[in-house]
Parts: structure tokens; sequence; C-alpha cells
């Protein structure tokens, strides 16, 4: 965990030199919503240190796994039609031309989703190093690290942030297309582009959350209809996943930013115009989590949404009094501290290795 710990003050401290040295802009109608720009340069910086420890690597969660069928593999492109997520193969394909190393196929994945995913925060965050600390400590950077495919495709239509606030379907829907190719799931944005564009805080909002939790009270009758709808298809393995749900902490750590979202969601609106698709977006997030304490792999979806959660963050300090934003501050970068301290070093027990760190 060393490694990890000085990648978190590192990256944090860069954050928020970067804001620190902001400059004013003019906002220009084209869907930023800072009227402070971060000094360019130490973001850069910034987003480095991300990338060469998730790079790296060469363990946690599903990397040996990639890095073995990288090695095994000749990615033709009779093997590539073969696969589900044939971007990916291709992918691999164009860098099996210039090396047989698949350390460069984890960097390269590393690469793109590190700085994507920082870049809208760059753009769309409040108070940009809260929203990279809790990146990190609410778990999302590890899983970076884990769902490989599924983050890099997360991380494709996040950077498509603009055409979602701007309702600009169609960019959006070729941007979620092409993600696909590298992991399926990404389709099921198609249909929730809909769903958030709604006013948060409805009936609408009510009855999705009561339909996510009479779905964990009648799980094995959802459970049997969905995996029997997916049998055939590339996820029909997960009808014989097995490993409990999600823990009950990490439901709540997901619905406290929503929470305080709520409570001042007038305020909110007022300073954060655009507010409202990130907090649909986030509880849409939320209601995945809730039914991931049935069946833990309903927690991958969380993915697409939790990276909206993280921007919102950012602005919920904006709700409160301006005497207590800075208590409120502190008080979040410790109690998101403290839970990643739980979950990586007592829960999960994480072990970074890497060729290239002691």
């Amino acid at each position: 965990m060393t490694v990890l710990w000085i990648n978190l003050i590192l990256v944090f401290l860069l954050a928020f030199l970067s804001r620190f040295l902001s400059i004013n802009v003019v906002l220009n109608g084209s869907g930023t919503l800072n009227n402070m720009q971060p000094n360019k340069l130490i973001a850069l910086f910034s987003v480095i240190p991300l990338i060469l420890v998730s790079g790296l690597r060469n363990n946690i969660g599903d990397t040996p796994f990639y890095m073995h069928t990288y090695n095994i593999n000749e990615f033709t492109w009779e093997y590539i039609k073969s696969q589900d997520d044939i971007g990916f193969g291709i992918l691999q394909m164009i860098l099996k031309r210039y090396t047989e190393d698949p350390q460069v196929l984890i960097f390269t994945t590393a690469f793109i989703t590190n700085l994507l995913i920082i870049l809208v925060f760059y753009k769309y965050s409040k108070v940009v190093e809260l929203s990279i600390f809790v990146y990190i400590t609410g778990g999302l950077y590890l899983v970076t690290m884990n769902g490989i495919r599924q983050c890099l495709a997360a991380a494709i239509v996040f950077s498509a942030t603009k055409f979602l606030l701007n309702g600009n379907k169609v960019k959006y829907i070729l941007v979620i297309i092409f993600a696909s190719f590298f992991h399926q799931s990404a389709l099921i944005l198609i249909p929730v582009y809909f769903l958030v564009r709604f006013k948060p805080w409805t009936k609408s909002t009510l009855i999705l959350l009561s339909f996510s939790i009479i779905i964990v009270f009648g799980f094995n009758f959802f459970s049997t209809l969905l995996f029997a709808a997916i049998e055939d298809s590339q996820y029909g393995v997960y009808s014989n996943f097995n490993e409990g749900g999600a823990s009950v902490i990490r439901v709540l750590v997901c619905s406290a930013p929503l929470i305080i979202a709520f409570i001042g969601r007038e305020k909110l609106k007022e300073v954060f115009p655009q507010s409202d698709v990130f907090v649909n977006m986030a509880l849409v997030g939320l209601c995945f989590m809730i039914i991931s304490t049935a069946n833990w792999i309903f927690a991958r979806f969380n993915i697409y949404f939790e990276l909206y959660q993280l921007v919102l963050v950012s602005w919920i300090l904006q709700v409160f009094k301006e005497k207590d934003r800075k208590l409120v501050y502190y008080v979040l970068l410790v109690c998101y501290f403290a839970y990643y301290y739980f979950e990586s070093v007592i829960n999960l027990n994480i072990k970074y290795s890497s060729n290239y760190f002691g």
C-alpha cells in the first residue's frame, strides 16, 4: 500500500495547487461550469502519478489475467471477431504489432481511462482536488485496475458529459456505441440518457428507489428472470456468480452525497444549474448499489454512474453556509480517508505490486 498512499498524497496536493493557482475565465456557453480555470500545467502533473501507478502495476484484480491473455494470444481478425468486445481486441492487436510486453496494454488502458476521467473533473468539478481525492479513497481508482474493459468504456462515455448536459443525444449515443465495443454493458446508458433528463427528487425518484428495494427483497425471482434473459450472452456466466452482496457501508457511502444534495437541493440548483443530470446519474448508481447488496455483481454497473457522483461531491460544499464550508471540506477528507483505510487495508488487504516500483 505504500505506493498507493504516496500516490494519494501527491495527486491531492498537485490537484489542490492547480486550483489554488487557477485563473478567471469567461464562460462561453460551452458547458463549462466553473469561472475559474485550474492551472493547466499543474493539472497535467496531477494526472501523471495516477497513470504511472495504475499503468505500471502487475497485480490487483484481473490484471494478471489480461497480461496472460495478451501473452498467449495472437490477435488476428478471426480471433477478434470471435470475441464479444471487438474494440478491446483491436486495441490489443495494434499494441502487439509493436511489442510483446503486456505491460504496454496495462499502461495504455490506465493512460486513457485516468486521463479522460481527470479531464472531465477539471472541467466540471467545483473543488477538483476533492473529486480526485474521493475518486481514489472512494475506491473507484482501484476498480479501474480490476474492471479494465468496463472502466475504459465508462471513461469514454464520461468524456461525452458535454453532450449529455447539452441534450445532444445523437452524439452522446454514438459515443456510447463506440464505448460498447470495449464493454457491451455501456449500452445500458442509452435508455438512462432519457431517464436522467427529468427533474430529480420527484415521484419518479421515489419510484426508482422503491423499485430497487423491492428487487432486493424479491431477488431470487428477479435474478431468475434476468439470468434467463442473458444466458446466451457473454454475461451468462454471472448466473453462477455467488460471492455475496456488497456491504451496507458501501451503500451508505454512496448515498451520503445524495442525502446532502437533497437537503440543499434549492441552493445546489442555484449554484450549479446543471446539477439535475449529475444528481440523477448518481441516483441511478445508488439504485444499482442497493440491488448489489443481494448480489455484488450489480455493483459493476455503478461504475458508469459513480463518476458523476464524484463531480457532485465537489459541489455539495456550496449548499452549506460559507463559514461552514471549510469544516465540511475537512470532514469529507477525514471520512473518505477512513473509508479508504477500512476498505483497502482492513477489508481487502490490498497489496500493490510492480516491476518498476520497489
